[in-house]
């Protein structure tokens, strides 16, 4: 013998048992709306593309610039936009490494790592040996893998080798 209810979430007509219903049961149509009941969250729109997203109560209170996106593109592209030029942290007065890059290029050096002699181009960058990011003239350049690099710049790695000028 069924009973005819009304879905609390949906108004939807089910049928149920009274043994559901003595028991607190039997108040949802279905699985589906039984866990949609439960969600606390809300539905927010994408920081970029403006497209709805739930988000849990705990996802919205520890979010630090209140931004919801809908996937990490979606967050990379914003994170582009707003941590951009003076913001960036490695942000140096508006000059780029690119140019030094270039010319390390064109000068025609064998691209390997000056201290260690790495030859994987993925993890070299570009020396200045007298510290000035401004002055990229061939000789003042050096290819250096990005652990020597660090080396070179904090503990004086690579003088006897020239890589590096005194302070001045």
């Amino acid at each position: 013998m069924a009973v005819l209810r009304k879905c609390v979430l949906c108004g939807k007509e089910f049928q149920t048992k009274p043994y559901f219903i003595r028991r607190g049961q039997g108040r949802f149509c279905s699985n589906t709306c039984h866990f949609r009941s439960m969600k606390t969250g809300k539905v927010v729109h994408c920081g970029t593309c403006g497209k709805e997203v739930y988000r849990k109560l705990r996802s919205l209170r520890v979010a630090k610039t209140k931004n919801y996106f809908c996937d990490k593109s979606c967050q990379t592209v914003w994170r582009n936009q707003v941590y951009a030029g003076p913001n960036h942290k490695s942000w140096k007065h508006g000059r780029s490494s690119a140019a030094s890059r270039s010319a390390l290029r064109r000068s025609g050096k064998e691209k390997v790592c000056e201290v260690c002699r790495t030859v994987d181009t993925r993890v070299l960058a570009v020396h200045h040996i007298d510290r000035d990011r401004t002055n990229n003239a061939a000789d003042n350049l050096a290819w250096l893998c990005h652990n020597c690099h660090f080396l070179v710049h904090h503990y004086d790695v690579g003088r006897e080798r020239g890589l590096l000028k005194p302070r001045s």
